[in-house]
């Protein structure tokens, strides 16, 4: 945050500033999606396995016979 006060301090290009915007707002935003992959992952392979669980059982109901 720093350098980009210092680059419209300075009076740099335009582009400079854009560029050093760009890059601190990609940064924190890698950042908080590499902090939020564990979650996420978790949250989606939990899912997963609870549904497949569920598919997966059989019902244990007995069955009358129709005769």
């Amino acid at each position: 945050m720093d350098n980009i006060i210092d680059l419209i301090a300075t009076d740099a290009k335009p582009s400079e500033v854009s560029d050093a915007i760009k890059a601190s707002l990609f940064a924190k935003a890698a950042e908080r999606v590499d902090a939020a992959r564990p979650l996420v992952a978790a949250g989606m392979f939990d899912a997963l396995e609870t549904e497949g669980e569920s598919e997966n059982e059989v019902d244990q109901e007995p069955q009358e016979d129709q005769e």
